[in-house]
């Protein structure tokens, strides 16, 4: 186990911080949830109907003792949330309607997150991104000043620690807005007790080529700087530029990031995604995520390809994000 995930632990210990499982007929998240349930860090809240979990426990042998499991179809609270979700949707959804939506377990995950009934969320080992991203944008959605959610990545090798984003939402942001991804990276990895050092990668380095791509890069670290003075954030740079000081030395001798960026900007979607998993695959890093921000609150999405160990530790991210909200 690395540092850092212990230090996570550390912080946690003792908080039971609640997060929402609502995918709890898989076995991944089942197991999971046992496993945070014996910890002090998480109390689970696992969605779900109620008989069908108890078998798949059974199969898998495990107990279930302790475990809230809430089946959103029968849950005494669910008139309330409907009314909450009525009330947010704004007239969009009737409460029939309500009630048929908020059978969905996303739906119904987001609404408990929503009302304060739990902290964070976890999904997506069986719904794809956008099932899971949707309610959380219809129902917690971006707080103030932030016009759009993204996805990060923390890329860790044994103590080596990086963020790198966006790698999951935006294909394509206007400077404007990657800057604003930028910030909110930054903001990210504070919340993870980082030091951020934030470089905003493209193909050229200060100019040593100019297109509009690359002017699009340029512009975004500027205004990134403008809004966030406090913390490093300088770009255009090639990879090699932000991450080794004898390239940075030649490349870039006047930035403040002097080949030591941990927070990599990625131009494009496409950029983002290719750049961590050749991190992971290539690199033998473990990349934690994706990590969502921006949002009110934290909700956060698996692969469909995850583990149990995976499912553990992005319960344990979603869990210091909501800890760090609510020290705020």
């Amino acid at each position: 186990m690395s540092q850092f995930l212990n230090s996570l632990k550390a912080n946690l210990e003792g908080q039971n911080v609640k997060i929402v499982l609502p995918e709890g007929t898989d076995a991944r998240i089942l197991n999971a949830a046992v496993e945070l349930n014996n910890t002090t860090y998480v109390h689970p809240i696992v969605l779900g109907d109620k008989s069908e979990i108890e078998q798949l426990a059974q199969n898998e042998g495990l107990n279930l003792e302790g475990l809230e499991i809430i089946n959103p179809e029968s849950c005494s609270d669910k008139q309330e949330l409907v009314d909450e979700f009525v009330a947010r949707r704004k007239g969009k959804v009737t409460a029939e309607q309500a009630d048929d939506i908020l059978n969905d377990v996303n739906y119904f995950g987001t609404m408990l997150v929503y009302t304060g009934k739990a902290d964070g969320l976890v999904s997506g080992a069986v719904h794809s991104t956008p099932n899971t991203v949707r309610p959380a944008l219809q129902i917690i959605k971006t707080k103030p000043g932030v016009s759009r959610t993204s996805g990060v990545f923390f890329m860790l090798r044994d103590d080596e620690l990086y963020v790198m984003g966006d790698c999951a939402i935006n294909p394509v942001l206007n400077a404007e807005e990657l800057a604003e991804v930028a910030v909110e990276t930054a903001k990210t990895a504070i919340d993870f007790n980082m030091e951020p050092r934030v470089a905003m990668l493209s193909f050229s380095t200060k100019g040593s080529a100019k297109t509009e791509e690359t002017e699009r890069v340029r512009l975004a670290a500027q205004y990134a700087k403008e809004k966030y003075p406090e913390v490093p954030i300088d770009g255009e740079f090639q990879f090699d530029a932000a991450f080794v000081p004898s390239v940075a030395e030649k490349k870039a001798p006047d930035s403040e990031i002097k080949g030591d960026a941990n927070v990599f900007i990625f131009p494009t979607l496409e950029a983002g995604n290719i750049g961590y998993k050749i991190a992971q695959r290539l690199g033998g890093f473990e990349a934690y995520g994706p990590i969502l921000q921006g949002l009110n609150k934290p909700v956060n999405d698996l692969s469909r390809g995850c583990t149990t160990d995976e499912v553990f530790n992005l319960a344990l991210f979603t869990a210091t994000q909501a800890l760090s909200e609510k020290n705020a």
